[in-house]
């Protein structure tokens, strides 16, 4: 009966741990494809999405860091899941997920606090999120145990690719409006034209 009960518990805990991690990380590209489109201010009701989604995100990576921390299997404990580099599972692959948790949850949350930091600071904090994003799609693919199933590519790569297509866009749009020094557009004489 013991076996049994163990067995179940890491289960359990594994099923978990891979439903909140790949949970995140679609929420997570969802809400990157919702804030690109709510930056360019074309869809109505997309800052609330794109907010909900956030929400959704961090309460998925808190889920899954608790279920990893619980595993019976992994033995992480809180330190595991907690400290960069200190899991006994993958250590590199779990430090990426980690530290791409602290800061989608850290820089997600500016948005609760951009008026006491000022609007262009918040924008410039918010805009490190991709980055984090992608150290979150970095981890899947090195810690997850599911990354080559047909089912999970079929699940993540399009709102992967749907969020990869829409920071691009973004970056796109903003080298585009952002004079160059030296350039042309920075000349006195373009200026006065």
């Amino acid at each position: 009966m013991g076996a049994a009960v163990m067995l179940a518990e890491v289960a359990l805990a594994w099923t978990v741990d891979r439903a909140a991690g790949i949970a995140a990380l679609m929420f997570a590209s969802g809400s990157v494809v919702l804030g690109v489109m709510a930056s360019f201010g074309k869809v109505k009701d997309a800052k609330a999405a794109h907010e909900a989604l956030s929400l959704a995100t961090i309460a998925a990576i808190g889920v899954h860091g608790v279920a990893f921390v619980l595993d019976p299997f992994f033995k992480a404990g809180v330190v595991g899941a907690v400290v960069p580099f200190a899991s006994p599972y993958r250590p590199v692959a779990v430090a990426i997920g980690q530290l791409a948790g602290y800061g989608l949850i850290a820089f997600g949350l500016t948005y609760y606090v951009r008026g006491r930091i000022g609007p262009a600071r918040w924008k410039k904090a918010h805009r490190v999120v991709p980055v984090f994003w992608a150290m979150g799609i970095l981890h899947a693919i090195l810690a997850g145990t599911d990354v080559e199933q047909p089912w999970f590519i079929a699940a993540a790569v399009a709102p992967v690719l749907a969020g990869l297509v829409a920071v691009a866009a973004r970056w796109e749009a903003r080298s585009a409006r952002v004079p160059r020094p030296g350039g042309p557009e920075a000349s006195p004489r373009t200026q006065a034209r």
